[in-house]
């Protein structure tokens, strides 16, 4: 595609949170999700695309090319009939003619940024779009050091019966954690399927480094995206297999540190020798 991204990219990210709960488990009544051998933190890639939709959302707002897919407004299925009509299709064929679904995919890829970036599973309904494999992949965000979740009780002073009782609930929250994430852009994936272009990948960056910025609650705390670190490849298909980017980045506790309370409690070391072909640059 002709306005596609020509250069592969990896990336990591290093965010906190202090007095905050970023990724309740509902399997373990909301409580920060952890690695139960060892007690790390983890914020999954559902709940980061999400705060990137989000942003998007807000900032391009009514702009044509930049709606999202996911979200909780009206049912997908809808929006796969949409495309069909958009398009001059018939409907209610269930797949059958594969170039129909092309023409749907393409529709929906070219009007829904979270699509042209993240992909999406648009099989279901009478109007299939077919699956898409996004350029964009993000991994489960990990804490450095171990996290101690707590759960603290909490009253309303507002009652909600005649009799005047008193309810109790529960917060949980994590007193501090810095956490890990890494992600992925594909070239190829961009150019042959949703083309994401220079000017989304420009987005992208923009909404990781802003996606706590409007997502505040009193459930999530203090959260904050501390750094940003991009690695460019000079071509289409990479230049450095990704880990070993990853690897040239690190955070350590600090010596003199026994309980992690602050970002500056650690240090990010940064190798700046880059592969041949390869470019770091540090967006935050």
């Amino acid at each position: 595609m002709e306005n596609a991204i020509k250069n592969r990219y990896e990336f990591v990210m290093f965010f906190d949170v202090e007095n905050g709960n970023p990724n309740g488990d509902p399997d373990a009544g909301n409580m920060p999700r952890t690695d139960p051998e060892t007690s790390t933190g983890i914020v999954t890639d559902v709940c980061l695309k999400r705060k990137i939709r989000n942003f998007v959302e807000l900032v391009k707002e009514g702009e044509p090319g930049f709606n999202i897919l996911i979200k909780a407004d009206r049912s997908l299925n809808s929006k796969f009939t949409e495309a069909y009509k958009e398009q001059g299709l018939a409907v209610n064929k269930e797949g059958k003619n594969p170039d129909d679904v092309k023409k749907a995919q393409a529709y929906i890829c070219k009007n829904y940024y979270d699509v042209r970036t993240f992909g999406a599973v648009m099989s279901t309904g009478k109007n299939f779009c077919g699956i898409v494999r996004g350029p964009v992949q993000i991994n489960f965000a990990k804490s450095i050091d171990q996290i101690f979740a707590q759960e603290i009780t909490i009253t309303r002073q507002a009652h909600t019966t005649e009799d005047g009782q008193k309810t109790m609930g529960k917060k949980s929250f994590v007193p501090y954690g810095l956490y890990r994430c890494e992600g992925y852009v594909s070239a190829m994936l961009a150019q042959k399927v949703t083309g994401f272009s220079e000017d989304d990948l420009e987005l992208l960056w923009q909404a990781i480094i802003n996606m706590f910025e409007n997502d505040r609650s009193a459930a999530r705390g203090k959260m904050c995206l501390r750094k940003l670190y991009v690695f460019k490849h000079d071509s289409a298909l990479g230049n450095a297999p990704a880990h070993i980017l990853f690897d040239k980045i690190s955070a350590v506790k600090n010596a003199d540190v026994v309980v992690p309370r602050k970002f500056e409690d650690y240090t990010i070391t940064v190798d700046n020798t880059m592969p041949q072909g390869v470019t770091l640059i540090e967006k935050r």
